[in-house]
Protein backbone atom coordinates (compact mmCIF):
# COMPACT_ATOMS: atom_id res chain seq x y z
CA UNK A 1 0.00 0.00 0.00
CA UNK A 2 1.27 3.45 -0.91
CA UNK A 3 1.64 5.86 1.63
CA UNK A 4 -0.96 8.00 0.09
CA UNK A 5 -3.59 4.70 0.76
CA UNK A 6 -2.31 4.62 4.16
CA UNK A 7 -3.29 8.18 4.78
CA UNK A 8 -6.30 7.65 3.37
CA UNK A 9 -8.20 7.04 6.81
CA UNK A 10 -6.22 9.90 8.41
CA UNK A 11 -6.88 13.02 9.84
CA UNK A 12 -7.74 15.98 7.03
CA UNK A 13 -5.23 16.86 4.65
CA UNK A 14 -3.51 13.82 5.36
CA UNK A 15 -3.69 12.44 1.80
CA UNK A 16 -2.53 15.97 0.02
CA UNK A 17 0.52 16.15 2.55
CA UNK A 18 1.47 12.78 1.58
CA UNK A 19 1.13 12.81 -2.14
CA UNK A 20 2.86 16.49 -2.13
CA UNK A 21 5.48 15.17 -0.15
CA UNK A 22 6.27 11.70 -3.07
CA UNK A 23 6.97 13.70 -5.13
CA UNK A 24 10.66 14.09 -5.14
CA UNK A 25 10.15 9.97 -5.44
CA UNK A 26 7.65 10.00 -8.25
CA UNK A 27 10.21 12.57 -10.34
CA UNK A 28 13.49 10.16 -9.49
CA UNK A 29 11.02 6.92 -10.77
CA UNK A 30 10.56 8.65 -14.30
CA UNK A 31 13.79 9.60 -14.25
CA UNK A 32 15.19 6.42 -14.28
CA UNK A 33 12.14 4.88 -16.56
CA UNK A 34 11.57 7.03 -18.91
CA UNK A 35 13.49 6.38 -22.36
CA UNK A 36 11.75 2.88 -22.51
CA UNK A 37 8.69 4.41 -23.03
CA UNK A 38 9.53 7.73 -24.98
CA UNK A 39 11.74 5.94 -27.44
CA UNK A 40 9.07 4.67 -29.69
CA UNK A 41 6.87 7.88 -29.45
CA UNK A 42 10.05 10.13 -30.57
CA UNK A 43 10.90 7.75 -32.90
CA UNK A 44 7.10 8.52 -34.65
CA UNK A 45 7.35 12.18 -34.01
CA UNK A 46 10.64 12.55 -35.82
CA UNK A 47 9.39 11.04 -38.78
CA UNK A 48 6.10 12.73 -39.01
CA UNK A 49 5.47 15.76 -41.35
CA UNK A 50 4.79 18.41 -38.47
CA UNK A 51 2.94 20.79 -39.14
CA UNK A 52 1.54 22.59 -35.93
CA UNK A 53 0.63 20.74 -32.65
CA UNK A 54 -2.53 21.04 -30.54
CA UNK A 55 -2.81 20.45 -26.56
CA UNK A 56 -6.28 18.96 -24.85
CA UNK A 57 -6.63 18.88 -21.14
CA UNK A 58 -8.82 20.32 -18.45
CA UNK A 59 -8.54 21.81 -15.12
CA UNK A 60 -5.07 20.97 -13.91
CA UNK A 61 -3.63 19.24 -16.66
CA UNK A 62 -4.51 22.18 -18.91
CA UNK A 63 -2.05 23.71 -16.48
CA UNK A 64 0.08 21.26 -17.74
CA UNK A 65 -0.68 21.35 -21.27
CA UNK A 66 -0.15 25.85 -21.21
CA UNK A 67 3.75 24.59 -20.13
CA UNK A 68 3.86 22.47 -23.14
CA UNK A 69 2.80 25.16 -25.43
CA UNK A 70 5.71 27.24 -23.94
CA UNK A 71 8.31 24.35 -24.65
CA UNK A 72 7.13 23.37 -27.94
CA UNK A 73 6.78 27.24 -29.14
CA UNK A 74 10.52 27.81 -27.67
CA UNK A 75 12.24 24.40 -28.34
CA UNK A 76 10.45 23.37 -31.58
CA UNK A 77 9.17 26.52 -33.29
CA UNK A 78 5.83 24.59 -34.07
CA UNK A 79 2.51 26.98 -33.54
CA UNK A 80 0.50 25.18 -30.97
CA UNK A 81 -2.21 25.86 -30.01
CA UNK A 82 -4.84 24.79 -26.67
CA UNK A 83 -8.09 22.75 -27.47
CA UNK A 84 -11.88 23.45 -26.64
CA UNK A 85 -12.91 20.46 -26.90
CA UNK A 86 -16.75 21.53 -27.29
CA UNK A 87 -15.70 22.80 -30.88
CA UNK A 88 -15.70 18.80 -31.67
CA UNK A 89 -17.74 17.33 -29.22
CA UNK A 90 -20.62 20.30 -29.10
CA UNK A 91 -20.35 21.93 -32.47
CA UNK A 92 -19.29 18.96 -35.00
CA UNK A 93 -16.29 19.97 -36.22
CA UNK A 94 -14.31 17.91 -38.27
CA UNK A 95 -11.05 20.04 -39.24
CA UNK A 96 -8.44 18.79 -41.47
CA UNK A 97 -5.65 17.35 -38.81
CA UNK A 98 -3.55 16.04 -41.22
CA UNK A 99 0.35 17.03 -40.04
CA UNK A 100 -1.17 18.03 -36.40
CA UNK A 101 -0.06 16.11 -33.30
CA UNK A 102 -2.51 16.35 -30.97
CA UNK A 103 -1.04 16.07 -27.24
CA UNK A 104 -4.17 14.64 -24.55
CA UNK A 105 -2.96 15.02 -20.89
CA UNK A 106 -5.34 13.83 -18.30
CA UNK A 107 -4.99 12.05 -14.34
CA UNK A 108 -7.54 10.03 -14.89
CA UNK A 109 -7.80 9.97 -18.84
CA UNK A 110 -11.55 9.24 -18.19
CA UNK A 111 -12.94 12.43 -19.36
CA UNK A 112 -15.58 11.90 -21.97
CA UNK A 113 -14.72 14.88 -23.84
CA UNK A 114 -11.10 14.04 -24.16
CA UNK A 115 -11.61 11.18 -25.20
CA UNK A 116 -14.02 11.58 -27.82
CA UNK A 117 -12.18 14.69 -29.07
CA UNK A 118 -9.03 12.55 -29.71
CA UNK A 119 -10.88 10.30 -31.35
CA UNK A 120 -11.93 12.53 -33.72
CA UNK A 121 -8.32 13.84 -34.01
CA UNK A 122 -7.23 10.58 -34.70
CA UNK A 123 -9.53 9.85 -37.28
CA UNK A 124 -9.32 13.53 -38.69
CA UNK A 125 -5.28 12.26 -39.38
CA UNK A 126 -3.58 13.90 -36.35
CA UNK A 127 -1.00 12.34 -34.51
CA UNK A 128 -2.57 11.71 -31.41
CA UNK A 129 -0.58 10.62 -28.31
CA UNK A 130 -2.00 10.77 -24.76
CA UNK A 131 -0.30 11.05 -21.13
CA UNK A 132 -2.64 9.58 -18.43
CA UNK A 133 -1.78 8.04 -15.03
CA UNK A 134 -4.58 5.01 -15.50
CA UNK A 135 -2.98 2.28 -17.68
CA UNK A 136 -5.27 1.23 -20.09
CA UNK A 137 -7.83 4.16 -19.75
CA UNK A 138 -10.07 5.51 -22.21
CA UNK A 139 -8.06 8.41 -23.73
CA UNK A 140 -4.79 6.37 -23.72
CA UNK A 141 -6.93 3.42 -25.76
CA UNK A 142 -8.14 6.11 -28.27
CA UNK A 143 -5.13 7.93 -28.79
CA UNK A 144 -2.09 6.26 -31.05
CA UNK A 145 0.46 6.44 -29.13
CA UNK A 146 0.40 6.68 -25.10
CA UNK A 147 2.81 7.45 -22.20
CA UNK A 148 2.06 6.49 -18.82
CA UNK A 149 2.33 8.66 -16.24
CA UNK A 150 4.02 6.66 -13.44
CA UNK A 151 2.89 8.95 -10.71
CA UNK A 152 0.93 6.24 -8.51
CA UNK A 153 -2.36 6.32 -7.08
CA UNK A 154 -3.77 9.92 -6.40
CA UNK A 155 -6.50 9.63 -4.00
CA UNK A 156 -6.91 13.45 -3.18
CA UNK A 157 -9.09 15.46 -5.16
CA UNK A 158 -6.40 17.96 -5.27
CA UNK A 159 -3.99 16.65 -8.29
CA UNK A 160 -0.12 17.78 -6.90
CA UNK A 161 1.95 14.71 -8.02
CA UNK A 162 0.08 13.84 -11.04
CA UNK A 163 0.76 18.17 -11.72
CA UNK A 164 4.38 17.70 -11.64
CA UNK A 165 4.85 14.29 -13.23
CA UNK A 166 2.99 16.08 -16.30
CA UNK A 167 4.92 18.89 -16.13
CA UNK A 168 8.37 16.62 -16.24
CA UNK A 169 7.44 13.67 -18.88
CA UNK A 170 6.39 17.31 -20.95
CA UNK A 171 9.67 18.97 -21.33
CA UNK A 172 11.08 15.30 -21.79
CA UNK A 173 8.80 14.79 -24.63
CA UNK A 174 9.72 18.07 -26.27
CA UNK A 175 13.64 17.72 -25.15
CA UNK A 176 14.04 14.53 -27.13
CA UNK A 177 11.96 15.35 -29.88
CA UNK A 178 13.86 18.36 -30.20
CA UNK A 179 17.04 16.49 -29.80
CA UNK A 180 18.47 18.40 -26.43
CA UNK A 181 20.41 17.47 -23.67
CA UNK A 182 17.86 15.11 -21.05
CA UNK A 183 21.05 15.57 -18.13
CA UNK A 184 20.10 18.68 -17.01
CA UNK A 185 16.75 17.61 -15.64
CA UNK A 186 18.98 15.17 -12.98
CA UNK A 187 18.27 17.88 -10.37
CA UNK A 188 14.57 18.26 -10.83
CA UNK A 189 14.01 15.79 -7.72
CA UNK A 190 16.81 17.54 -5.73
CA UNK A 191 15.28 20.69 -6.24
CA UNK A 192 11.66 19.90 -5.50
CA UNK A 193 12.79 18.05 -2.11
CA UNK A 194 14.03 21.47 -1.45
CA UNK A 195 11.12 23.21 -1.99
CA UNK A 196 9.36 21.00 0.45
CA UNK A 197 8.34 22.24 3.55
CA UNK A 198 9.34 25.71 4.24
CA UNK A 199 8.96 27.45 7.47
CA UNK A 200 8.49 30.35 5.49
CA UNK A 201 4.93 28.96 3.70
CA UNK A 202 3.26 28.41 7.29
CA UNK A 203 4.13 32.37 7.77
CA UNK A 204 2.17 33.35 4.78
CA UNK A 205 -0.97 30.63 5.34
CA UNK A 206 -1.11 32.50 8.47
CA UNK A 207 -0.72 35.95 7.19
CA UNK A 208 -3.45 35.16 4.80
CA UNK A 209 -6.01 33.06 6.72
CA UNK A 210 -8.67 35.47 6.57
CA UNK A 211 -7.84 36.39 3.10
CA UNK A 212 -11.10 36.04 1.12
CA UNK A 213 -9.55 37.49 -2.78
CA UNK A 214 -6.03 37.40 -3.95
CA UNK A 215 -4.36 37.31 -7.56
CA UNK A 216 -1.57 35.23 -8.53
CA UNK A 217 0.53 36.21 -11.53
CA UNK A 218 3.88 35.40 -13.28
CA UNK A 219 5.74 35.26 -17.02
CA UNK A 220 7.17 32.77 -19.31
CA UNK A 221 7.59 29.47 -17.62
CA UNK A 222 6.05 30.42 -14.33
CA UNK A 223 2.98 31.84 -15.76
CA UNK A 224 1.40 27.89 -15.71
CA UNK A 225 2.48 27.93 -11.92
CA UNK A 226 0.29 31.19 -11.09
CA UNK A 227 -2.95 29.44 -13.14
CA UNK A 228 -1.97 25.69 -10.89
CA UNK A 229 -1.47 27.75 -7.71
CA UNK A 230 -4.34 29.69 -7.68
CA UNK A 231 -6.76 26.57 -9.04
CA UNK A 232 -5.58 24.87 -6.30
CA UNK A 233 -6.20 27.70 -3.64
CA UNK A 234 -9.92 27.86 -5.50
CA UNK A 235 -10.77 24.20 -4.37
CA UNK A 236 -9.25 23.74 -1.19
CA UNK A 237 -10.02 27.49 0.73
CA UNK A 238 -12.56 27.93 -1.21
CA UNK A 239 -11.13 32.05 -1.81
CA UNK A 240 -11.49 33.48 -4.82
CA UNK A 241 -8.09 33.66 -6.66
CA UNK A 242 -7.48 35.38 -9.74
CA UNK A 243 -4.53 34.34 -12.28
CA UNK A 244 -3.07 36.27 -14.58
CA UNK A 245 -0.32 36.76 -17.00
CA UNK A 246 2.18 40.08 -15.87
CA UNK A 247 1.22 41.50 -18.88
CA UNK A 248 -2.37 41.10 -18.90
CA UNK A 249 -2.33 42.08 -15.60
CA UNK A 250 -1.15 45.20 -16.31
CA UNK A 251 -3.90 46.09 -19.08
CA UNK A 252 -6.66 46.54 -16.90
CA UNK A 253 -6.91 44.13 -13.78
CA UNK A 254 -4.55 46.04 -11.94
CA UNK A 255 -6.78 48.75 -10.81
CA UNK A 256 -8.59 46.00 -8.60
CA UNK A 257 -5.07 45.82 -6.84
CA UNK A 258 -4.90 47.01 -3.13
CA UNK A 259 -3.32 46.64 -0.03
CA UNK A 260 -6.52 44.02 0.81
CA UNK A 261 -6.11 42.00 -2.27
CA UNK A 262 -2.69 39.76 -1.83
CA UNK A 263 -0.82 39.34 -4.74
CA UNK A 264 1.45 36.20 -5.04
CA UNK A 265 4.30 36.91 -7.88
CA UNK A 266 5.91 33.55 -8.87
CA UNK A 267 9.48 34.79 -9.95
CA UNK A 268 11.59 32.54 -12.05
CA UNK A 269 15.01 33.05 -12.81
CA UNK A 270 16.18 34.45 -16.54
CA UNK A 271 13.71 35.84 -18.50
CA UNK A 272 10.57 35.20 -17.29
CA UNK A 273 11.77 37.19 -14.16
CA UNK A 274 12.86 40.17 -16.19
CA UNK A 275 10.20 40.59 -17.89
CA UNK A 276 7.92 40.67 -14.17
CA UNK A 277 10.46 43.70 -12.99
CA UNK A 278 7.89 46.02 -14.58
CA UNK A 279 4.86 43.73 -12.83
CA UNK A 280 6.65 44.18 -9.11
CA UNK A 281 7.44 47.78 -9.67
CA UNK A 282 3.54 48.82 -10.26
CA UNK A 283 2.58 46.76 -8.06
CA UNK A 284 4.84 48.42 -5.09
CA UNK A 285 3.37 51.55 -6.43
CA UNK A 286 -0.34 50.93 -5.48
CA UNK A 287 0.76 49.65 -2.48
CA UNK A 288 0.41 46.11 -2.51
CA UNK A 289 0.27 43.27 -0.55
CA UNK A 290 3.09 40.83 -2.21
CA UNK A 291 4.32 37.43 -1.81
CA UNK A 292 7.29 36.76 -3.71
CA UNK A 293 7.65 33.25 -4.55
CA UNK A 294 11.21 33.08 -5.81
CA UNK A 295 15.02 32.12 -5.85
CA UNK A 296 16.52 33.63 -2.10
CA UNK A 297 19.05 35.61 -4.45
CA UNK A 298 15.99 37.52 -6.12
CA UNK A 299 15.93 41.35 -5.09
CA UNK A 300 12.39 42.88 -5.33
CA UNK A 301 10.65 44.24 -2.30
CA UNK A 302 7.31 42.16 -0.94
CA UNK A 303 5.91 42.23 2.46
CA UNK A 304 6.25 38.32 2.42
CA UNK A 305 8.67 35.57 0.75
CA UNK A 306 8.76 31.93 -0.09
CA UNK A 307 12.13 30.79 -1.20
CA UNK A 308 12.84 28.64 -3.92
CA UNK A 309 16.02 26.46 -4.79
CA UNK A 310 18.71 28.69 -6.62
CA UNK A 311 20.00 27.54 -10.13
CA UNK A 312 16.97 25.93 -11.29
CA UNK A 313 16.96 25.55 -15.46
CA UNK A 314 13.85 28.25 -16.01
CA UNK A 315 12.24 25.72 -18.28
CA UNK A 316 12.58 23.13 -15.85
CA UNK A 317 11.94 24.91 -12.47
CA UNK A 318 8.16 24.92 -12.62
CA UNK A 319 8.05 21.51 -11.38
CA UNK A 320 9.52 22.46 -7.77
CA UNK A 321 8.12 26.29 -8.29
CA UNK A 322 4.73 24.67 -7.97
CA UNK A 323 5.71 22.60 -4.73
CA UNK A 324 5.98 25.09 -2.04
CA UNK A 325 2.40 26.45 -3.37
CA UNK A 326 0.68 23.28 -2.87
CA UNK A 327 1.63 23.04 0.44
CA UNK A 328 0.17 27.21 0.86
CA UNK A 329 -3.43 25.51 -0.47
CA UNK A 330 -3.01 22.73 2.43
CA UNK A 331 -2.17 25.12 5.29
CA UNK A 332 -4.16 27.71 4.52
CA UNK A 333 -7.27 25.40 4.01
CA UNK A 334 -6.62 23.46 7.11
CA UNK A 335 -6.18 27.11 9.08
CA UNK A 336 -9.98 27.66 7.67
CA UNK A 337 -11.22 24.08 9.03
CA UNK A 338 -11.51 22.56 5.85
CA UNK A 339 -10.43 19.35 4.52
CA UNK A 340 -8.46 19.76 1.36
CA UNK A 341 -8.55 15.99 0.63
CA UNK A 342 -12.54 16.50 0.30
CA UNK A 343 -13.26 19.81 -1.34
CA UNK A 344 -17.45 20.11 -1.38
CA UNK A 345 -18.67 19.05 -4.28
CA UNK A 346 -15.62 18.12 -6.20
CA UNK A 347 -15.16 14.21 -7.75
CA UNK A 348 -11.66 13.21 -8.60
CA UNK A 349 -12.95 13.04 -12.55
CA UNK A 350 -15.15 15.66 -14.37
CA UNK A 351 -17.18 14.36 -16.74
CA UNK A 352 -17.81 16.93 -19.72
CA UNK A 353 -19.37 16.51 -23.01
Amino acid sequence: MSTSEKSAVGAPGALMAAEIAEQPHVLRRILASYAEHLAPVVARLRSHDTRAVLLVARGTSDHAALYAKYLIETQLGLPTGLVSTSTYTGYDARPDLRGVVWIAVSQSGGSPDLVASTQIARDRGALTISLTNVDDSPLSEAAELRLPMLAGAEISVAATKTYSASLLWLWLLVRSWSGGDIDVAAGVPDWTAAALDRPEVAEVASRYRFVDRLVTTSRGFGYPTAREAALKLMETCYLSAHAFSGADLLHGPLAMVDEDRPVIVISPAGQGGRMLRPVLEQLAERGADVCLVAPRETVARSHARIPLPSGMDEQLAPIAQIVPLQQLALQLALSRHYDPDRPRGLNKVTRTT
